[in-house]
């Protein structure tokens, strides 16, 4: 199989990963190589505004230059990664260009594609948190839409879990890839905003219904961006704006 070629720009300090076009893949600030430099990336870790990461085990469905991956694997000693990867020429490159340690015993990287991975049933009720980028070569749109990919990504979560997952919104698979992950979660469907040029993450909850007060979110998130130095305010006032919720509490 004839993967696209793997490429690199650096520009003030910053190192980006690119698929043999202009368009960004990833970036690492490089002397900050275990932050998560673009604002949609650090968007993907919201779900630890609903779950606490003690003892989880993620799922990242394309990994890029490795920014998730290394990010969530120093949450804590705890938790487990996993990344699913197609193109071998990213592996190598998340390892040698974007400071991806594989050594960890609590982090994998697979090579597989990730449709193929979801739909294995002895990677099903297997994760806490699934994060999905994967894109085409142009960064123009998601590389897998369908609902059976989402039934999949919903299979590999266990009976509580939550799912973020990268989208453009300018994109003509926008609307169908929000119906099928609302389709799938039950409606159970929550929108950031927008970020970038047109990067919309989007979460998706598996489990019992929630209901939480909105003053609740918000000092979770004051605690994560203590420990994490995520902007996790902007994402409870994103929620907020973009979705349709009573003033008082969240109800998902």
């Amino acid at each position: 199989m004839q993967h696209e070629p793997v490429t690199f720009s650096e520009i003030q300090g910053i190192r980006y990963l690119h698929l043999g076009t202009p368009w960004v893949q990833g970036a690492m600030r490089i002397k900050k190589p275990y932050a998560i430099e673009l604002e949609y990336a650090q968007q993907m870790m919201s779900w630890l505004l609903f779950l606490d990461a003690n003892n989880k085990k993620t799922l990242q469905l394309g990994l890029g230059t490795g920014a998730l991956t290394k990010f969530t694997n120093r949450l804590n000693d705890s938790i487990q990664t996993v990344a699913v990867e197609l193109n071998p020429g990213i592996i190598v490159a998340a390892q040698t260009m974007f400071s991806l340690d594989v050594q960890s015993p609590r982090m994998k990287i697979i090579q597989d594609n990730a449709l193929h991975y979801v739909k294995d049933t002895n990677n099903h009720h297997q994760f806490d948190s699934v994060q999905v980028d994967i894109f085409n070569g142009e960064a123009s749109g998601p590389a897998l839409s369908s609902l059976d990919f989402y039934q999949g990504c919903y299979k590999t979560l266990k009976e509580v879990g939550v799912m973020t997952v990268n989208l453009f919104s300018r994109h003509p698979s926008f609307k169908t890839n929000i119906n099928h992950i609302c389709d799938v979660f039950d409606n159970r469907v929550l929108l950031l905003n927008e970020v970038h040029d047109c990067n919309v993450v989007v979460l998706a909850f598996k489990g019992p219904h929630l209901e939480i007060s909105w003053d609740d979110v918000e000092k979770r998130s004051q605690y994560l961006r203590k420990e994490t130095g995520l902007p996790t305010k902007r994402w409870v006032k994103h929620l907020k704006k973009c979705n349709v919720q009573p003033k008082k509490f969240l109800s998902i």
